[in-house]
């Protein structure tokens, strides 16, 4: 699944944050939920418009980003 299948960014929908592809969750919805200890199962079932699918793309391209061997650019960049 590619990231334009997943997130969505728009000024319109949600001041800009950005969203699970076709709906109006916040991508950080689904971080906040896991850093909480809510299962991903729990979260989808507060959030049915987002598929398992795109929550468990998302989560390993933020694998893929954070574990890759670039990821020293990217933590640079966020510093």
């Amino acid at each position: 699944m590619r990231i334009q299948d997943i997130i969505h960014v728009d000024k319109e929908i949600q001041n800009g944050q950005a969203v699970f592809v076709g709906t109006r969750v916040p991508v950080d919805t689904l971080f906040d939920h896991l850093e909480a200890g809510i299962s991903l199962d729990e979260f989808l079932e507060d959030f049915p418009p987002v598929t398992r699918e795109q929550a468990i793309a998302l989560l390993e391209i933020a694998h893929k980003m954070l574990t890759s061997q670039k990821a020293d650019q990217l933590y640079a960049t966020l510093a």
